[in-house]
Order: C-alpha cells, then structure tokens, then sequence
C-alpha cells in the first residue's frame, strides 16, 4: 500500500510533458482541477477521461504507475461514494428496509468516481513529470508578483517542494519500519480497525524520529551550502517558454473551450 502513492515522485523522461515549462504545466493542471469539478454531465466528463488518457500516453509514463496511485484512496474514494448513494434524496430505485438507494444517489456516486480519480491522477502526473527543483521555480516565479506585498514567495516554494518531496521518502522509511516490525513479530493485518490502528503505534514514533532526523540533516546540509534564502540567488537554468508551450496553451484552450460548450450548451 506504501509503495502504491506516487505523489511526489518522479520519473525522468524526454516526452512532452517533460520538456515542457514547469509554470504552464502547474497552472493548467489548477485549472484542469477547476474544470473537473464545474462538469456535471457525462458528455463532459468523457471526454476529460478521454483527454486525460491522451496526456497520460504523452507523457510516456506506465499506465500502471499512474493509475497506481488510486489504490491508497480507494478506501476514500469508496466511503464517499457510500455515503452519497444511501444519503441522497430523489427518486428511490431500491429499497430494502431503512436503506433506500436513489437515482440521484447513484448517478451523483458515478460522478464522483471519475471527478476524484482524475483529480489523482493528474496531480501525480504533474509530480512524475516535473523534477521537484523545477517545481520550486515554477512556484517562486508565479509568486513573484506578490513580492511587492511582502509575501515570501521563494521561501514558500521552499516550503511547498521540500514537503512534497519527502513524501516518498517517508513512504520508504514507512515500509522499511513496517518490514523491521513485521520480521520481529508485529501484525499489521489481522484485528479490528481499532487493533490494527494500534498496532501502528510502533511504526510513528521511529517514523517521527526519523523525519525530525532528516529535516535536521537537511538543515544543516543547506546551512553548509551557505543557504540564506532568495536574496542574493540565481539560478542555473532560466524558465523560458518555447513553442511547445505556446502548443500545449493552444490544445489545453480547446480542451477547456469543447468542455465548457459542452457543460452550458443549450438542450
């Protein structure tokens, strides 16, 4: 299950999504996000289903890897969908005792499905595709304009990328404690969920040390480098766009100009 989040990875590629710029492909995933949310008709949604498995085979990352990181949130992504198909009122398709399951129920329950497993799956895609250095520039430079209000922009890029790029070093040291406690005897599948919830305690409190422990080292590691923020820095490579973007701004355009004619177009 640890293995399976692949938020905050990254897989090294020479496709398009890799070699395009950090800013466009950050603020066009936020508004992919928007969009996924203000469809509300199958139509629409098919066909971000249908344009985010184009992206995904541009991107020349595994189709495995990427719907991978769905099965840490099935658990979620079930619950939900649980509680909306036995609370929804509306038209009563099956009833059975108290339970009472809805057209409404059901049809808000598909919807819901396919708005959050896009939604994973394209916040991975951004992190498989983007190198967290190029993250944190494309962050600063969007913040930029902020500045002049007193907002540290390069600090919280800092913050944002550092925080995303340990997650999968915590997943690892995760497995790797769960391991050491399995092979001296820990059972972490059988019980209750208030048994197996306890027996996790073993695994946060050297999961805790080792974090406090990295976050120390990397301190100190940047202190070293002579690190004082952003006064005074420049950078190795300059974010430029190139043709390619202006390409991508074009296809994303369509993409959300079909949706939304698609979502309020008259019937």
């Amino acid at each position: 299950m640890v293995k399976d989040i692949t938020l905050g990875q990254y897989i090294p590629g020479e496709s398009v999504l890799h070699r395009a710029d950090p800013r466009v492909k950050l603020i066009l995933s936020l508004i992919y996000m928007v969009l996924i949310f203000i469809v509300n008709n199958y139509i629409g949604l098919l066909f971000l289903v249908m344009f985010t498995a184009m992206v995904i085979f541009t991107s020349g990352v595994p189709v495995k890897y990427t719907l991978k990181g769905l099965k840490p949130l099935l658990f979620i992504i079930v619950f939900t969908v649980v509680i909306n198909l036995f609370t929804t009122k509306g038209t009563v398709v099956f009833e059975y005792g108290f339970i009472k399951i809805t057209q409404e129920g059901i049809d808000m329950s598909i919807k819901l499905i396919i708005r959050l497993s896009l939604l994973v799956i394209s916040a991975s895609l951004l992190t498989l595709t983007t190198t967290p250095i190029l993250l944190t520039d494309a962050i600063e430079s969007l913040l930029k304009p902020l500045r002049a209000v007193g907002v540290p922009a390069h600090e919280i890029a800092m913050m944002m990328t550092i925080s995303l790029r340990f997650i999968p070093i915590l997943l690892e040291e995760t497995d790797k404690i769960m391991k050491a406690q399995a092979s001296r005897g820990a059972d972490f599948d059988t019980g209750n969920f208030i048994q197996r919830a306890k027996s996790f305690v073993p695994v946060l409190i050297p999961l805790f040390i080792s974090a406090f422990r990295r976050a120390d080292e990397m301190a100190n590691a940047m202190e070293a480098r002579c690190y004082r923020g952003s006064e005074g820095r420049t950078k190795m490579k300059q974010l430029k766009l190139s043709s390619l973007d202006y390409k991508i701004m074009i296809v994303m355009a369509v993409v959300v100009a079909g949706v939304l004619y698609v979502q309020y177009m008259p019937v």
